[in-house]
Parts: C-alpha cells; sequence; structure tokens
C-alpha cells in the first residue's frame, strides 16, 4: 500500500522584485512607518509648562474671604493642578496646615490658599526648586514686597 506522494512546489522568483500577497498573488504595497507619536504620560518639559500660561483663578479677597473654608477639589479647580499635587505640597510646606474632619477631607481657610498662591508662584512660574521654595527668605522676602506694594497702592489712591 504505497501512496503516491508528489510534490507541491512554490515558485519564489519572478520577473517583478516586487514582493506578491500570499493568496492573491497582487503585488504588495510597500508600508509606510507611522509617525511617531510623542508619549503624553510624565512630567512634561519647562517649554511645554511655560506654553500653558493658563492663570489661576483665586478670586479677590473679598470673595476668597466669604467662604470660611473651601474644600481640595474646589482649590485644585482654582490652581489647575490635580488634588495630588495640593496634597503633596502640604506635605512639603509647613505653612500650609489645612483642617480636616473625622474622615480626613481636607478644608482650606482663605490664608491656606493665599500661601498656595504663593508655594505655586514660586514653584510654576518661577521655576524655584522645591528646596528654594521652602527657603524661609524666600517666603519672608515676598511677603514684604507685598505689604510694599499694598502701601503704594493706598498711597497711590490718597493722591
Amino acid at each position: 500500500m504505497a501512496k503516491d506522494l508528489s510534490q507541491i512546489t512554490f515558485e519564489f522568483s519572478s520577473d517583478d522584485e516586487r514582493p506578491k500577497e500570499f493568496l492573491s498573488g497582487q503585488p504588495v504595497q510597500p508600508l509606510q512607518p507611522l509617525p511617531k507619536l510623542k508619549s503624553t504620560r510624565g512630567r512634561k518639559s519647562l517649554k511645554e509648562l511655560a506654553n500653558l500660561d493658563e492663570p489661576i483663578e483665586v478670586p479677590e479677597d473679598e470673595v476668597l474671604f466669604q467662604k470660611a473654608y473651601y474644600g481640595i477639589g474646589e482649590v485644585a479647580q482654582m490652581f489647575k493642578v490635580n488634588i495630588s499635587q495640593i496634597r503633596y505640597w502640604e506635605t512639603e510646606f509647613d505653612i500650609l496646615e489645612p483642617r480636616k474632619n473625622r474622615k480626613g477631607d481636607r478644608y482650606f481657610r482663605p490664608q491656606d490658599i493665599k500661601n498656595l498662591q504663593l508655594i505655586h508662584d514660586l514653584i510654576r512660574r518661577r521655576k524655584f526648586t522645591m528646596e528654594g521654595a521652602k527657603a524661609k527668605e524666600a517666603h519672608e522676602l515676598i511677603a514684604s514686597l507685598q505689604k510694599i506694594r499694598t502701601f503704594l497702592v493706598e498711597l497711590k489712591a490718597n493722591l
């Protein structure tokens, strides 16, 4: 019972050097390389942060001090940062001490929001490092400059 096993031959070379599709025999178009997409994950570069330049939306003092406490979500929306960023700044800077309820929710007083505004200005706009922003001299210098500014504004108003 010998079976006749004939061989199947494949022709791999042809006059046309372009490769052909296996089933249809049509010439295959060369693949175009896909454009490389930049990842959106991770930390943004300083150039990207400079291009964002979205102003923070902290209300004026009269409006800000009308409420006794602000939730962490409201504060994060004011500064256009993640809630985790606010929590991180709270752990890093001693001047931030929001109240916490039994559940652990953070409630920021208007004075805490003013301190956050100072921290945000130092880190995001002036590009201080964390150590530079923590320096008490920077906070004292800015506080004294703010006092001088308010004095000059009042002086100008009285003229």
